[in-house]
Order: C-alpha cells, then structure tokens, then sequence
C-alpha cells in the first residue's frame, strides 16, 4: 500500500449566547500508523446536563478507539480490520449510550440530557462514519464537497418529503428539533457508513453551531481555499461568532494525503470517493439482550 499521510485538527468554542459550552471534540493522529479518528458531540438538556452527555460520549468513542491499535487487531486481515472497526464504533456507541443514561438515572436534575455525536476514522485508505443528530461529517476533494451524513432531524424530514426547500429548512424554527440522539432511550441506531480513499481529501466535522450560518456552499469554499487546510477550523468557528454565534461551535478537520501514480488520463491530484455500499448509510441495529 502507499504511504499515507494523517493530520487532524480541532477547535471547539462557546460561542456568543450561551453560558456553558455543551459542545465535546476529541482528536487524535497515530504517530506511526495510518490511524486518525475525529469525534463532535454537542450535548442538549440544560445546564450542565448536555455538556456532560456531551463528555461522556466523546471520552467513551475515544476511550474505545485508543484501544483499538493493539496486536490482535494488527495482526488481522484488511477486511477482518474493517469489520472490527465497524463493531468498535457500534460497540462504542451502545455503551455511550449506557453511561448516559445511567448517569440521569442516578442525577435527576439531568433527566432530560443527551447529544449528538459524529465520529469519523480513518484506517489506512478506510473510511467509517458514524452519527446521531445533526452533528455532520462532510468530505471535500477536487471533485467538490460532499455531505456524508443525513441529519436526524425533523427539519430533514420535511426536506425529505418536500415539505421545505433547503432555505426554508434554514430559517425553520424547529430546526434544532433532532429525531435520533444519545440517551434518549435504551435502544440506540447510529448510521455507520463507509468508503475508500483513494487520493488526497479533507474531512471536516462539526456542531450545527457551524451550519446554522455555514451553508455547504461557503463550507466547501472555505476548504478548498483557507490554507493551511488544518487551521479552517479556527476560520469555521470566527465566521459563525461573526454571524451571530448563538450556538456553541465545533469543529474538527482530518487531512488524508495518499501518494499515488496516476494514470495518464488524470490529473495527480484527482480524488476519488468510493461507496462500498449500494446505499448511501448503513443503520446498524442492536436487539436488546
């Protein structure tokens, strides 16, 4: 396989409103494997409720991801080492989950907490995204910006059904309103999708703290230009306080950099996306035992 090359970046900032910032980030870059993971919760449920769901959700996922590199795993085949990845995320998750609701079960005044959660890793030239919410995941290369997940929401719902356009959906006062969230109830379901990498591309995750004033067309422009490309997530959080910061910001950005011959017909630094499923998210389901 060709070297790969694995940067991360993140910021997370309280924004220009709130009180508490409910927002978690966690990243993190193997120093000598091709291994990088990037982790956005934004937590709901008043005070302190959501920046604790928020928390403990992020240290959970990366809890679990830090564990993942050992010998076992190493020593696996490519497609055994994806599949373990997949049940790693899933497991995480479910877990996440638990905890959360453990915690309100023995706190009462954080009955009503959860939070979202998008986690991206990068395993070599494999990509797995998982999410719950309208925390989002979005990868940009030379063909353009491309959304990777399908917010939970009731908002895209109405989308979805043509009940808004995208600039109703955008000034909707129920845009905030989520259908899938950690700690909500005892029966989780992430979408877990995933895909190869095959050249050069970045990722970006974020709180919809981002993209209640960023809409994919400035967030595309401001990855294809602001360089370095690391530090767009201190340009994603200063644009949305610019706008009005009513939310807490996140957001995080991933550099994957693979160096490939290319063929005569394209240009070195094409970049290509492919799915490696038929259907654009996966939902994976756990019966309660």
């Amino acid at each position: 396989m060709e070297p790969i090359r694995l940067a991360v970046n993140g910021r997370t900032d309280i924004g220009q409103v709130r009180e508490e910032n409910e927002d978690s980030i966690r990243w993190h870059s193997a120093p000598d494997q091709p291994f990088a993971y990037v982790i956005v919760a934004d937590g709901m449920g008043g005070y302190s409720g959501g920046a604790t769901a928020s928390r403990i959700a992020a240290d959970t996922l990366q809890e679990h991801l830090d564990k993942l590199l050992e010998h076992t795993f190493l020593s696996c085949t490519q497609e055994q080492q994806q599949l373990m990845l997949r049940a790693v995320l899933f497991d995480a998750i479910h877990t996440a989950n638990q905890k959360i609701i453990a915690v309100k079960n023995t706190h009462p005044q954080l009955s009503q907490m959860g939070t979202t959660l998008v986690v991206a890793v990068v395993w070599q030239d494999f990509l797995i995204v998982a999410h719950l919410g309208d925390s989002r995941a979005y990868l940009w290369n030379n063909y353009g910006l491309q959304r990777l997940t399908r917010d939970h929401s009731v908002v895209q719902e109405m989308i979805d059904s043509g009940q808004l356009t995208l600039e109703q959906a955008q000034e909707s006062s129920i845009r905030n309103h989520i259908t899938r969230a950690l700690g909500v109830a005892e029966r989780v379901e992430p979408n877990i999708s995933s895909w190869t990498l095959t050249e050069n591309a970045l990722l970006m995750l974020c709180s919809d703290g981002v993209t209640e004033y960023l809409d994919d067309y400035t967030i595309e422009r401001i990855l294809a230009t602001h360089r370095p490309a690391l530090e767009c997530v201190y340009r994603f959080i200063d644009d949305a306080n610019r706008l009005g910061g009513r939310d807490n910001i996140s957001a995080g950005i991933m550099e994957f950099a693979i160096q490939v011959e290319a063929p005569a017909t394209e240009s070195a630094n094409s970049i290509t996306l492919r799915p490696r499923k038929e259907k654009e998210d996966v939902t994976v389901r756990r019966e309660q035992r």
